[in-house]
């Protein structure tokens, strides 16, 4: 489902209005409707107590009046807030504040502190507050008046139900410690299609619906500017092979991944048993010969034991991975950082078997002050899996800004190095060469722990190795590496959950994944 920008919903509702002759006053009818279909659907239990609706000047306003009409039609008990002028409110906002009113619907304007203060009692007799106030029309936090609205409507302990977005989030960005004060909806009714701030996180619209508004499905495809993707079960779902009954172990890939030295042996292990938790038919972890006796305990998978000093690769004796057959190579985890582990990773991405590598953690340190080395092409193309401070190295940039613009810094990279991205974190990102970025809802704090994201290097590793399609095997990797993680943590809890937990998980997640089961 993709996911637009703000400036991208204002294209769509011109390219509906103007191009295909839907008019304005359908779509925010068809708006209002799709709220009340949610109300009902959702909060039906507290709409026996008065609604109180909260209207802006603008559309976002007009979406809201058309609910109080629906509501006040029904019999409902409601009033309208207007935070300002009836006569400041024009168009399409202005035709349904006054049909609302006409309908019955008490109209109180509210254009400063003085005049809500003999507002806010309502609110805690109100079953539902509906906030109509901005939607994506707003581009600076909110202070003053309306500042001072939200933080009353938050306290109130009253349920919440935005129309498109929570009032009070700004442009296209998900809010962070800057931020002004915003809405903390229960229910958020998106129109048409998600918006960034609702997908990314920390979440704050509470349930999600998409509301079709007669936009035509082909004014969204077409719309320019960046293409963003949430991933969605039923897309994830037809990408999962099935397997023949006649199948063999090299159906399902060759997986060789680089990984371990002294003190880090877990981390191969981890790798390792990712790759074959998410269903690679052979799996090799090549490690430092002196560590072969610990990152052995693992029998499933076979080892490689490569020439090393005081437990880290000496990048000698490289041949041998290249040696046998391969369908996929991954390298870094625990791999170290010194002039071995670099000559082992310069030599598979210079020298490598034309197939796909995954490079994670110690690979891309060693690469952070040549990042153009990471090129790949599209007979070989190059995955990179690194978490906030990694992808901060790799671009010269801190940290902070990487997490300021998460889109922004996974689609950069994947386009100048014509790379594959995944943005480990809350809401993990895969950027394409392209400049597609997917969005990834799976996957909760407790995955948070040392060895997660070694066990997603093998888990990316294999779904190359058994989907052609190297976007679609990225991108099931990643929600199956998440949905594992939420299927552990109703066993462990957050605070308990560790990497194995999550590798042990792998196979549940599959599976509830091809069934269409729900964890939520």
């Amino acid at each position: 489902m993709r996911v637009l920008t703000a400036a991208q919903m204002r294209a769509a509702d011109r390219s509906a209005i103007d191009a295909h002759g839907v008019p304005s006053l359908e779509l925010m009818e068809r708006a209002g409707g799709a709220v009340v279909a949610a109300m009902d659907a959702h909060l039906a239990e507290r709409l026996g107590d008065p609604v109180t609706i909260l209207c802006g000047r603008g559309n976002n306003g007009g979406d809201g009046w058309v609910v109080a009409r629906l509501l006040r039609q029904r019999g409902h008990d409601v009033a309208g807030l207007l935070f300002g002028r009836r006569g400041a409110v024009a168009g399409d906002a202005r035709v349904n504040l006054d049909a609302a009113v006409r309908a019955g619907v008490p109209l109180a304007e509210v254009d400063d502190e003085d005049a809500w203060a003999p507002q806010r009692p309502r609110l805690a007799r109100s079953g539902v507050v509906v906030d109509a106030l901005f939607g994506t029309g707003l581009n600076r936090p909110l202070a003053g008046l309306l500042g001072v609205v939200v933080r009353d409507v938050n306290g109130a302990g009253v349920p919440v139900v935005s129309i498109d977005l929570p009032s009070g989030l700004v442009g296209d960005a998900a809010p962070g410690r800057d931020s002004g004060p915003f809405l903390r909806a229960t229910l958020t009714v998106t129109l048409a299609a998600p918006k960034l701030p609702l997908v990314l996180a920390p979440a704050c619209a509470g349930t999600l619906v998409v509301a079709d508004i007669g936009i035509p499905a082909g004014v969204i495809g077409a719309l320019d500017g960046p293409r963003i993707e949430l991933l969605e079960e039923a897309t994830l779902r037809a990408r999962l092979p099935r397997r023949a009954p006649d199948a063999h172990k090299g159906d399902f890939g060759r997986v060789t991944i680089v990984a371990g030295a002294l003190g880090k042996t877990g981390a191969a292990q981890l790798a390792g048993l990712g790759a074959l938790r998410a269903g690679a038919g052979l799996v090799t972890v090549a490690t430092p010969a002196s560590c072969l006796g610990m990152v052995a305990r693992v029998p499933e998978y076979m080892t490689l034991g490569l020439p090393d000093r005081d437990g880290v690769v000496t990048g000698e004796g490289l041949d041998a991975l290249f040696a046998g057959p391969v369908d996929v190579m991954a390298a870094g985890p625990g791999l170290g950082t010194g002039p071995g582990p670099r000559a082992v990773v310069h030599a598979l991405l210079d020298r490598r078997v034309p197939v796909p590598l995954v490079l994670d953690a110690d690979a891309l340190n060693v690469c952070a002050d040549e990042p153009a080395r990471l090129r790949g092409r599209p007979e070989a193309p190059v995955v990179i899996t690194p978490h906030p401070g990694e992808m901060a190295r790799l671009a010269g940039t801190t940290t902070a800004d990487v997490q300021r613009d998460r889109i922004g810094a996974a689609r950069g990279f994947a386009v100048e190095h014509q790379v594959y991205v995944v943005l480990k974190g809350a809401r993990t990102l895969v950027a394409d060469p392209a400049g597609t970025v997917w969005i990834n809802t799976t996957g909760n704090p407790g995955m948070a722990t040392g060895g997660s994201g070694d066990v997603l290097t093998g888990v990316v590793a294999a779904w190359l190795a058994q989907v052609a399609d190297v976007p679609a095997a990225v991108t099931l990797a990643v929600h199956l590496h998440g949905l594992a993680g939420d299927l552990a943590v109703r066993s462990v809890g957050e605070t308990a959950l560790i990497a194995g937990d999550i590798a042990g998980h792998l196979g549940r997640a599959v599976a509830a994944l091809a069934s269409g089961g729900t964890l939520r």
